[in-house]
């Protein structure tokens, strides 16, 4: 039911999710962001893997770790989908087996895109393929872009409904 990318870039030091639902305010669930971390949690959305996620990669742990924690210890992670970016450029991505087709995730340098219940795999990889064709853009341009590629390629099968963008630039606040 959505589609997300997160994202850094090295030379800024910014973090930059961007999300596109068919989910009412999906801005408010899937996106997390501090200075030194971009996580998206979708599918059956659990918020703390979003907010504890963040938290704990900004502290400085890898998103691989994170993620292996909320597996152990999450019964409902089979219908749960999660990226995350640091700022070192590690990705953890996961996309559970329960969830809705198409589901899947794909990544690359400073980005993952992950998505379910979406027309095919072809949303994540034009998400993708966007987001590399515009390195020299303001990241809320750059996501955005990435986010228009996903749509034109069918984006949510169901439609959409909601959207966020929101971009961290380092600072405390």
């Amino acid at each position: 039911m959505t589609y997300s990318i997160v994202a850094r870039d090295p030379e800024t030091g910014e973090f930059g999710v961007g999300v596109a639902s068919r989910f009412f305010a999906v801005g408010a669930l899937v996106p997390h962001i501090r200075p030194a971390a971009a996580v998206a949690t979708q599918a059956f959305v659990n918020p703390l893997w979003g907010v504890e996620g963040a938290e704990r990669i900004a502290a400085g742990e890898a998103p691989a770790q994170v993620l292996a924690d909320f597996l152990a210890r999450d019964a409902g992670a089979p219908q749960r989908q999660w990226h995350a970016l640091d700022a070192q450029g590690r990705i953890a991505a996961h996309t559970g087996a329960e969830c809705v087709d198409w589901a899947g995730h794909a990544a690359g340098e400073d980005v993952s895109v992950a998505g379910n219940m979406l027309a095919g795999p072809g949303v994540i990889e034009a998400a993708l393929a966007a987001w590399r064709a515009a390195p020299g853009l303001p990241m809320a341009d750059r996501l955005l872009a990435a986010m228009r590629a996903a749509e034109a390629a069918g984006g949510d099968r169901r439609g959409r409904q909601s959207a966020a963008i929101r971009v961290h630039d380092g600072g405390v606040y």
